[in-house]
C-alpha cells in the first residue's frame, strides 16, 4: 500500500484551484493502489463493457462523452458498495492499423508487398508495442476509472481462440457461409468494408440519357444512369409493370441491344422502375449496383452468373460471356467513363446531359469512390440470429433508453441482410476455413482438424480475415473468459448491466453483440442499452475536420481541467437530443470547481472538518436542519435520476444543490455561529457533497476529500450518502422564509439602484405568528443579510416604499430619502419602453414567415434569444416601476 498522496489530518488546502497539480498524482494512486476493483468478493456485481476503441486512435470528443457517461455510472455503482466492473480493452481495428503500418513503410520506401504474410504481421505487433497505447492514456487522463488489470485486446490469444470457435460453431449450424454477393469494394485497400466505414459525399457529376435499340430495329428505349461505364455489365432493363409506355414490349418479350458490347438484354417488368422518374426505364447491371442486384435476382439471375466487368483496382476486366471490347480492357473506372461517352455521343446514342450533384460513396480512410462489387464472401445468416434480440426487446429483457430507438431497432432487424464479414486484410483473425484443390472447404478450430476432416487431401487456408466487427460482437462474453463457461468473471458478470453506446454504432455493434450473446450465451448480453446522442458543433453542425470545428477534448482539459469537462458532458446529456459543444460552459463548470474549493476553504479556516458519520449529526437549529433535508432531497433526486439514466437532471441537482443551497445560503447563513452542532453538521454536508459530486467530478472531490481530515478510506471506495434523517418540514419553511426575504430584498436594491450595503426599516402589517417567529429567531441573520434595522410589525408610514414579498408577508420598505423617487421612475420608464420597442420588433420579425424561412438558424437562434431577453428585461422593468407605486 502506497501513502494516499498528501493525506493529512487536516492538510491545508492552496489558495487557488488548480486542475492540473491534482489530476495526475490522483489517477495514478487510484490505480496503483486496485482502487478501480476493489475486492469485493460478496457483493453484487454490476459490469459494464467499455465499447473497444481502435488501437490506432486519440480521444475525440465522442469519445469523451461515451466515456464520461460511463465512469459516471461505474464510480456510482463503486459507491454504492457493488463489485462494479467496468471492462477496457482495444480493437485490432484491421483495415485502420494495416494502413497505418503500411504508411509507415512508404514513409521509408518500403511496401507490404516485400515481406510474407507472417513477417508483415510481426511488423504490426511492434507498432502495437510502441504506438498503439495512445487512447488508452487519454483515457486516463479523463478520469475513466476501468480495470486496466484486465485490460482486453481483440487479437489477444485467448479472445482470438473465442472468434475462431464462434465461426466454427455458426459453419456448423448453417449460420456461416460463403456466397457470392454485392460488397462495399475499397479498391485502394483491395478489400471489402462494412457500411460503417463508407461515408456519402455530394459531388458534381452528370446524368446521362441514353438510348438502347430494341434487338428488332423498331426503335429504342431510353435510360439515364449517372455511371455509364456500367454498361458494360447490363444484364437487363426494367420498366414498371403498370407503365402503359412499355406494356406491348412486355407483352412480346422485346430485348434491347447494346451499344459496345453488342449483348442482347431483356426488358424485364419490375416496381423498382418507378413510371414517374424520367422515361421509366431503368438500366439494370445486378453485379454492380446494390438496387440491380435485388431486380436481377427477382428476374432470375443467378449472383454466379451476374456479369462483373471491374477487377479488384476498379480497372475494366473481361465480362463472363467476352463481349467487353479490348480497347477498354485495363482501363481506369473513370477513364473508361469518358470512352464510353465518347463513343455513345459519336455513335448518335448520347440523348443529352445533365448535371447533377451526386450522393457519392467514399471509403472513409482510403478516400476514394467505394464500388459495389460482386465477389464471393463469408456471410452470416443475420436474419436467423436477429430473431431472440427482437423478443428480448419486446419482452423487456433488454430495455432500451430512450425507448424511442426502439423503433429503429426494430426496422433494421426486421429488413437486416446477410452480414459480410470476411475482409481481404492480412492484419485481424484469419478465417479458419482451408480448401481443397477440388475446391471444397473445410472449416475447424485449427489445421490439424480441418486437415482430419479432409483426408490426404492437400489443404490451403483462406487468406481473408475477418471483419473486426465479428470479433467486437463477441466483447461482453469473451473478456470475461468465454469459451470456458466456468470462468468465475463469466459466471458474475454475464449478463452485462448496462451498456452505454452511441447511436451511430446501433447496428453495427449493438444488435450483432445481442445477436451473439444470446445465440452463445442464452442469454440477453446486457440488461439495458443507453444510446446518446453526438457532440456537434456550437452551431449544431457535425463536427468534421474539413469545417475546421473539430474539439479536441484533451486541448480542454488542459485548459480548464477534466472535471469541467465532464460536468459539461453530463450537464448536456439530455436522452434523444445531441449535444452542443460549448467552450463559456466548459469554463463555466471549473468555476463550479473553484466555487467548492474555496467553500472547502472556509470551512476548513474556521475549525470544519472531516465527519466521521456516515448517517447526519444530531441538530436542533432550523439551518442545520434545514441543510441536513437538503442533503436528504439532492441524494433522492440523484438517485432517481441515475436509476432513470438522466445524466442531465443528477448534474443539475447537485450542481444547484452545491451552488445555491450550500455555498450561496448555508455558509452566508451560518457565518459567524460556528459552534459545535454547527462545525458537526457543516463538516457531514461537506462530505456527503464530495461523494455525490465524486463520480462526476472525481479529481477536485478526491483532493478535498484528502486535505478535510483523516480518512479510513480514499472517496473512490467510500459509502454513498445514506443521511438516515428526514425532511424537517418547519424548518424547511424557515429557511426559505428567509432565504426569500434576503434573495428578494437584494433583487429589489438592484432593480431600483440602491447600493447593496445601504440598511433600510421594513415594516409588516398583521404579520401572521409564523412570520412573527421566524423575525423573532432570525434577528442576527436579518440585520446581517438583509441589512434590515428593524422590521416593524405596523403599517408602513404614508409615502413612496417597495414591496418584498417573504412567505406569507409583504414587507413595505420607505423610499423617502433613500432614493429619488421621481427620477428612478423616469429611469426605469425609459429603459422599460426601450426593452418593450426592442422586443416587439423583434416579435414582428419571428412573426414573419419570410425571415424564418429564408434566415440561416443562427440568425433565428439569436433573434429568439434577443427577444426572450427583452421580454424578461421588460417585465423586470414593470415589476421595478411597480414596486415605486
Amino acid at each position: 500500500m502506497t501513502d494516499t498522496p498528501e493525506s493529512a489530518p487536516e492538510a491545508a488546502l492552496d489558495k487557488t484551484f488548480d486542475p492540473a497539480q491534482i489530476e495526475a498524482k490522483w489517477y495514478q494512486h487510484w490505480e496503483g493502489e486496485g482502487l478501480f476493483r476493489p475486492e469485493r468478493p460478496d457483493a453484487q456485481p454490476f459490469t459494464i463493457v467499455n465499447p473497444p476503441p481502435n488501437v490506432t486512435g486519440s480521444l475525440h470528443i465522442g469519445h469523451a462523452l461515451d466515456n464520461t457517461l460511463q465512469d459516471i455510472v461505474i464510480r456510482h455503482e463503486r459507491l454504492k458498495g457493488k463489485d462494479a466492473l467496468w471492462v477496457v480493452g482495444t480493437d485490432h481495428a484491421g483495415i485502420a492499423t494495416q494502413m497505418v503500418v503500411e504508411r509507415q513503410m512508404e514513409a521509408k520506401q518500403d511496401k507490404r508487398a516485400n515481406y510474407t504474410r507472417e513477417a508483415f504481421i510481426e511488423k504490426v505487433w511492434e507498432w502495437k508495442a510502441e504506438s498503439g497505447g495512445t487512447i488508452t492514456g487519454q483515457l486516463r487522463r479523463l478520469g475513466c476509472s476501468m480495470d486496466w488489470s484486465r485490460e482486453q485486446f481483440t487479437m489477444d490469444p485467448h479472445f482470438t481462440k473465442a472468434v475462431v470457435k464462434v465461426f466454427v460453431d455458426l459453419h456448423k449450424q448453417g449460420l456461416i457461409y460463403r456466397d457470392k454477393r454485392l460488397v462495399n469494394w475499397d479498391p485502394k485497400f483491395r478489400t471489402a468494408i462494412s457500411d460503417l466505414e463508407v461515408e456519402t459525399r455530394e459531388t458534381n457529376g452528370h446524368f446521362w440519357h441514353i438510348k438502347y435499340p430494341l434487338s428488332d430495329g423498331s426503335g429504342h428505349i431510353h435510360v439515364a444512369t449517372t455511371r455509364p461505364e456500367t454498361m458494360l455489365a447490363d444484364m437487363a432493363v426494367a420498366v414498371n409493370p403498370e407503365d402503359e409506355r412499355y406494356k406491348e414490349l412486355l407483352a412480346r418479350g422485346a430485348t434491347v441491344t447494346l451499344p459496345l458490347t453488342g449483348r442482347e438484354i431483356p426488358i424485364v417488368a419490375d416496381e423498382h422502375a418507378d413510371p414517374e422518374l424520367g422515361s421509366g426505364a431503368v438500366k439494370i447491371t445486378p453485379g454492380h449496383d446494390f438496387n440491380d442486384f435485388e431486380v436481377g435476382k427477382r428476374a432470375g439471375f443467378k449472383a454466379g452468373d451476374m456479369l462483373n466487368m471491374l477487377d479488384a483496382d476498379a480497372k475494366v476486366c473481361q465480362t463472363q460471356d467476352g463481349l467487353v471490347p479490348a480497347q477498354l480492357i485495363g482501363m481506369d473506372r473513370f477513364e473508361a467513363r469518358k470512352a464510353i461517352v465518347a463513343f455513345l455521343e459519336e455513335d448518335g446514342l448520347l440523348e443529352k446531359v445533365e448535371d447533377r450533384v451526386i450522393q457519392t460513396p467514399y471509403g472513409d480512410r482510403s478516400g476514394v469512390v467505394i464500388e459495389p462489387w460482386l465477389t464471393d464472401q463469408w456471410y452470416v445468416d443475420a436474419q436467423t440470429l436477429a430473431g431472440p434480440p427482437m423478443e428480448a426487446v419486446r419482452s423487456g429483457a433488454i430495455e432500451i433508453v430512450p425507448k424511442t430507438w426502439e423503433k429503429t431497432f426494430f426496422n433494421w432487424m426486421e429488413n437486416i441482410q446477410p452480414w459480410c464479414v470476411s475482409r481481404q486484410l492480412w492484419w485481424g483473425h484469419r478465417i479458419p476455413a482451408w480448401y481443397s484443390e477440388d475446391g471444397e472447404i473445410f472449416v475447424a478450430e485449427t489445421e490439424e482438424e480441418a486437415q482430419a476432416q479432409a483426408g490426404n487431401k492437400k489443404l490451403t487456408r483462406d487468406n481473408d480475415v475477418l471483419d473486426t466487427w465479428f470479433s467486437s460482437a463477441l466483447w461482453p462474453f469473451a473478456t470475461l473468459g468465454w469459451p470456458d463457461e466456468d470462468a468465475p468473471l463469466l459466471k458474475k458478470h454475464y449478463p452485462n448491466d448496462l451498456l452505454v453506446s452511441g447511436f451511430d454504432i446501433l447496428f453495427f455493434w449493438d444488435a450483432r453483440m445481442a445477436m451473439q450473446g444470446i445465440h452463445f450465451m442464452k442469454e440477453v448480453p446486457w440488461k439495458r442499452l443507453y444510446l446518446h446522442g453526438l457532440v456537434r458543433a456550437a452551431d449544431g453542425q457535425k463536427m468534421s475536420k474539413s469545417k475546421g470545428n473539430v474539439v479536441d477534448p484533451l486541448g480542454l482539459i488542459d485548459k480548464y481541467g477534466a472535471d469541467a469537462l465532464r460536468f459539461f458532458m453530463a450537464a448536456m446529456e439530455s436522452q434523444g437530443r445531441d449535444v452542443k459543444m460549448d467552450e463559456k460552459r466548459v469554463e463555466g463548470y471549473r468555476n463550479f470547481a473553484t466555487k467548492l474549493w474555496n467553500a472547502a476553504r472556509f470551512c476548513q479556516s474556521n475549525g470544519i472538518v472531516a465527519s466521521t458519520s456516515v448517517a447526519a449529526p444530531k441538530a436542533t437549529t432550523a439551518v442545520n436542519k434545514w441543510i441536513i433535508g437538503e442533503v436528504v432531497e439532492t441524494v433522492a433526486a440523484l438517485d432517481k435520476a441515475m436509476a432513470d439514466l438522466r445524466f442531465d437532471a443528477a448534474a443539475n441537482a447537485i450542481y444547484h444543490f452545491v451552488w445555491n443551497q450550500f455555498c450561496d445560503w448555508y455558509i452566508e447563513l451560518i457565518k459567524g455561529s460556528f459552534d459545535e452542532e454547527t462545525k458537526a453538521v457543516a463538516g457531514w454536508v461537506l462530505d456527503q457533497i464530495l461523494v455525490m459530486l465524486h463520480p462526476f467530478m472525481p479529481f477536485v472531490t478526491e483532493e478535498l476529500w484528502s486535505k478535510m481530515g483523516t480518512r479510513e478510506n480514499d472517496l473512490i471506495v467510500a459509502a454513498w450518502p445514506a443521511p438516515e434523517a428526514v425532511v424537517d418540514a418547519e424548518a424547511k419553511a424557515e429557511v426559505e422564509w428567509l432565504i426569500a426575504l434576503i434573495g428578494n430584498l437584494r433583487g429589489a436594491k438592484s432593480e431600483l439602484g440602491i447600493a447593496p450595503g445601504a440598511r433600510l426599516t421594513a415594516y409588516v402589517a398583521d404579520p401572521s405568528d409564523a412570520t412573527r417567529a421566524v423575525i423573532g429567531r432570525n434577528g442576527t441573520a436579518i440585520d446581517r443579510l438583509a441589512r434590515l434595522d428593524a422590521i416593524h410589525f405596523e403599517a408602513a408610514p404614508a409615502g413612496a416604499a417597495m414591496q418584498v414579498g417573504a412567505g406569507d408577508a409583504t414587507l413595505a420598505i420607505p423610499l423617502e430619502g433613500v432614493i429619488d423617487i421621481a427620477a428612478e421612475k423616469a429611469r426605469l420608464e425609459k429603459a422599460m419602453a426601450a426593452s418593450v420597442k426592442e422586443r416587439d420588433s423583434l416579435d414582428k420579425r419571428l412573426g414573419n414567415p419570410a425571415f424564418v424561412e429564408r434566415a440561416k438558424p443562427e440568425a433565428i437562434d439569436k433573434a429568439r434569444a434577443d427577444h426572450a431577453h427583452h421580454s424578461a428585461e421588460a417585465e423586470r422593468l414593470a415589476a421595478a416601476l411597480a414596486r415605486l407605486g
